[in-house]
């Protein structure tokens, strides 16, 4: 797959779910599957009140890499962006898209696109959690 059929953007903007979407879309494609990943208010039992994401300076190398990669294996178009930054609950911290002929294909290249980023791009959170204390995530 070539790399032109990859996007990753690691941005400390508002993620646009629907440009990625139309960027993966072809006419072939009978399905479109997105994964937002949403801050919530609680983690393990824990009252989440904000969070921080940090990448490191090639986070967005590392999550084109993970997207060519999963296009390659698929040979389905592939979209991602990860927000970094200061993110209040509610706030969309990743996006992932798939578009394929059939759902099956989508849902299953829409996973493993979010697995892989998840295990492989340099990007960490740091929760705020109610009463004041903060913890590392994926450090």
């Amino acid at each position: 797959m070539p790399e032109h059929d990859v996007f990753a953007l690691v941005t400390t903007e508002p993620l646009d779910r629907a440009a990625i979407e139309a960027f993966v879309t072809t006419r072939r494609d009978g399905a479109v599957v997105a994964f937002e990943g949403v801050i919530r208010d609680h983690d393990h039992g824990a009252a989440v009140t904000a969070l921080e994401y940090e990448a490191h300076p090639d986070a967005e190398r590392f999550l084109r890499e993970t997207c060519a990669e999963v296009a390659r294996e698929t040979g389905l178009r592939i979209g991602a962006a990860h927000r970094v930054g200061a993110l209040k609950i509610g706030d969309v911290a990743l996006v992932a898209c798939v578009a394929a002929p059939h759902r099956a294909e989508a849902f299953a290249a829409c996973a493993l696109l979010v697995d892989r980023i998840k295990e492989r791009t340099p990007i960490w959170k740091r929760q705020h959690l109610e009463g004041g204390t903060t913890e590392w995530v994926n450090l």
